[in-house]
């Protein structure tokens, strides 16, 4: 096919030989599958501009580091540099995110470059080498389910213990390999110790795991990996070989209305947002 001009930079400095399809498009980005000389590889191309709402953007950069002060100010501001900056950052915190959880062996895509905002990756494969699916593109019988229910666990404490939570796990956003789930999808990748919505984001994480796999094998639904997760997580004895029980009996203190609040909403915009994505299925 014809090179997207986006792509042509990567070309032209000899990261990517031929463009071979687009592989999907989304509201953030475009990826495509390509050859890097014997290898396939994907390259996922950032738009121009995202849309995300302003609450959701400052949950998920709270804390993030950004290069100077300047850029600070100017994305405090929203000027046109600022939106740039914060794209960028964005960006970055995917690439950054990729290079640290690789690193820790967590199951993500293997990251190869990053360059004028496309990310260069390993293409996630099927048995068959074709690109693999999409969690929510599968049916599982229930043992299915509670293999990679349980595997997927495991990776969020990988994950937690390398000091990152996705923030936006769910179906739509892990693969389903030849040897089992692969995560993508971190531009929104938070750390778990500077960021105060943290817990929320990893309730929420595990929570959208256990409502899926829970389609298929319904007795996970009672399950409370999430707060039993994070409780470890506090106490500073998490690690990704902890032994989980799924049962969970939280301390009793003052609620913290606004958290709560907090919660519905996230839930009423996941649900709205789920709705609008089965409708737009063929």
């Amino acid at each position: 096919m014809k090179p997207p001009a986006r792509l042509q930079p990567l070309i032209d400095e000899g990261l990517i030989d031929t463009v071979v399809r687009q592989l999907m498009s989304g509201k953030e980005a475009m990826v495509f599958v390509v050859r890097c000389g014997d290898d396939t590889r994907c390259a996922k191309v950032y738009k121009e501009a995202t849309q995300r709402s302003f609450r959701q953007a400052v949950d998920y950069t709270e804390n993030r580091k950004v290069k100077n002060s300047r850029q600070a100010r100017a994305m405090a501001k929203g000027s046109r540099y600022g939106r740039e900056s914060q794209e960028a950052a964005w960006q970055s915190a995917e690439v950054d995110a990729l290079y640290r959880l690789a690193g820790a062996g967590v199951r993500v895509p293997k990251p190869h470059n990053f360059h004028d905002g496309v990310l260069l990756m390993e293409l996630v494969t099927d048995a068959e080498g074709d690109a693999a699916p999409r969690l929510n593109d599968v049916v599982f019988t229930p043992e299915e389910a509670r293999a990679h229910h349980a595997s997927l666990l495991v990776e969020v404490m990988r994950m937690l213990c390398a000091g990152v939570v996705h923030g936006d796990l769910s179906e739509f956003n892990i693969l389903l390999a030849a040897d089992g789930p692969v995560i993508i999808d971190l531009p929104q990748a938070i750390d778990a110790a500077g960021n105060n919505h943290a817990p929320r984001m990893l309730l929420r994480d595990v929570a959208n795991l256990r409502n899926f796999f829970g389609r298929f094998a319904p007795e996970l639904l009672s399950t409370q990996y999430g707060p039993e997760i994070w409780a470890l997580y506090e106490r500073g004895v998490l690690t990704p070989e902890s032994t989980l029980t799924g049962r969970y009996e939280p301390q009793l203190g003052a609620v913290d209305l606004s958290s709560v609040m907090r919660e519905i909403d996230d839930a009423r915009d996941e649900e709205a947002a789920r709705r609008l994505r089965m409708a737009a299925a063929p």
